[in-house]
């Protein structure tokens, strides 16, 4: 009778894991055609949707299917998931506060809500390594393991080592972002932070071949506390025209530190989403320092910047104003018309007066599109975001490479809001910080139109000789109120 029941008792235990592992390979396949669906904004918003029923697939399935095996000396049994109450109360909570964020988060702050959320993705692989260490090390003790290498421990110090990094940069990344942090600039921070990552990576071959010994987590601590410290000496010092490339990164690594907790849990649903948005975000911010003319060392030890741009000497600095009547004329009579828009186009909320733009100068026979720097704005994409929220068509959105392959051939280049990936300094001026990087070349055109408040640095904090060249004519004012005032010339000729 026994031994029947103790058959009865695998077969469901092998129902349960039949069945969550086919939600987690559901799950899966979500997340794979939700990532693909990302690619193209016709089909993006239906792509975040199908990936968010993926985790919430692979949640539900969790909680009703997922069981441990325990066994109590010679009692062997399976239990199922503790303290529902308090995990849907706090998947309520967790729901609650992010749709109201992302609902009420102005665009300008949408880089400062994503380095947020994703710092707490690495700090949930945290605190999941935090938890697991104790009772991987106690059990390894009790069987008098000699040392502590085996995958599970490799996953639970490597979870905690690069989600704690991510945690701590992106609250520093958050900071810079929203300007309650300023740039640290020392060249003696890059080698603190060489320090740190080969102590850190020191430290966890040290945990590894260390004899367990039950209760003794000072060694865990000490790993966290290192991760958390090389986290913010990493992004510290990283200026402002950088943290695109950052963010991507740090999006990276928590995607790592998520397929560390899948690797432990063997949990597939967690392994793949991990992996995703690790390597997803490992492309994109190899693309970004290759746009950036930068190289990944350069990124992981913090080394962005330079010294301090020369800028024009003083004979040289005479900048040439144009009227908007004279504007709506220049613009009202071109073939092709780039525009190139930056953070301030955020910042006025003048993407849809743009489109407008775009429609008005189309009845008049006038071609426009976007000029769009891969580092423009203050995240990844933050621009082509921007552009489609005024729905304007993907096809008019312009690559870097393009958009200067026919420079030459522009009437007009409106820039709007952008500086430091206009500044000619980076081809021009060794001594930039931003010299070698990639710059969309407005002022190949045969006229460069400059929209800004006043002469205020960028985000750089460099001068930027576009300003006084010849072809170069700044229009002040805020960026909506001159649209609009510049829109109503137009329709006026």
């Amino acid at each position: 009778m026994e031994t029947i029941q103790t058959l009865t008792r695998t077969f469901e235990f092998s129902e349960y894991i039949s069945i969550l592992e086919i939600s987690y390979i559901l799950a899966s396949v979500l997340f794979i055609l939700g990532l693909k669906k990302l690619s193209h904004p016709d089909t993006a918003r239906s792509g975040n949707l199908w990936a968010a029923a993926g985790m919430g697939l692979a949640i539900l399935f969790t909680i009703l299917f997922h069981k441990t095996k325990i066994e109590d000396g010679t009692t062997v049994y399976y239990d199922g998931i503790h303290n529902v109450g308090w995990i849907v109360g706090a998947l309520i909570i967790g729901t609650v506060v992010g749709w109201l964020a992302a609902k009420r988060v102005k665009m300008t702050a949408m880089p400062q809500m994503v380095s947020l959320f994703n710092g707490m993705g690495g700090a949930c692989a945290a605190l999941i390594s935090l938890m697991e260490f104790p009772k991987m090390q106690n059990e390894l003790a009790m069987h008098q393991s000699l040392t502590m290498v085996n995958g599970e421990t490799l996953a639970i110090l490597l979870g905690l080592m690069i989600g704690g990094v991510s945690f701590a940069g992106s609250m520093i990344a958050f900071g810079k972002l929203d300007e309650r942090i300023g740039d640290v600039k020392n060249p003696v921070l890059r080698y603190i932070n060489l320090s740190f990552l080969v102590i850190l990576l020191a430290f966890v071959v040290f945990i590894m071949f260390k004899t367990p010994v039950a209760g003794e987590n000072w060694m865990i601590y000490t790993l966290a506390a290192l991760a958390l410290v090389y986290g913010v000496t990493f992004v510290l010092p990283i200026g402002g025209a950088d943290m695109p490339v950052v963010i991507s990164l740090l999006n990276s690594f928590t995607g790592v530190a998520a397929a560390m907790g899948g690797f432990l849990y063997n949990n597939q649903a967690m392994l793949t989403g991990g992996i995703l948005v690790g390597s997803s975000g490992t492309i994109l911010t190899m693309l970004m320092c290759k746009a950036m003319n930068r190289s990944l060392l350069n990124v992981i030890i913090g080394a962005f910047g330079g010294s301090s741009a020369a800028g024009p000497e003083a004979g040289d600095k005479t900048v040439k104003e144009i009227s908007l009547s004279d504007a709506a004329v220049l613009l009202s009579y071109s073939q092709k018309v780039l525009v190139v828009p930056g953070y301030g186009l955020a910042v006025a909320q003048a993407q849809h007066l743009c489109h407008e733009l775009e429609n008005l100068l189309a009845s008049k026979g006038v071609e426009l599109k976007y000029g769009i720097h891969p580092v423009a704005g203050r995240m990844p994409g933050h621009m082509n975001v921007l552009l489609a929220e005024a729905d304007v068509a993907y096809e008019k959105l312009q690559e870097m490479e393009d958009a200067n392959n026919e420079m030459n051939n522009t009437d007009v280049v409106i820039v709007i809001g952008a500086n430091d990936v206009v500044n000619p300094a980076a081809e021009e001026d060794p001594s930039s910080p931003i010299y070698g990087m990639p710059v969309i070349k407005v002022w190949e055109a045969k006229n460069t139109i400059i929209m800004k408040r006043s002469m205020a640095k960028g985000y750089a904090a460099i001068e930027n000789n576009l300003f006084y060249m010849p072809k170069s004519r700044m229009l002040f004012g805020d960026a909506k109120a001159t649209m609009q005032k510049l829109l109503s010339e137009i329709k006026n000729l």
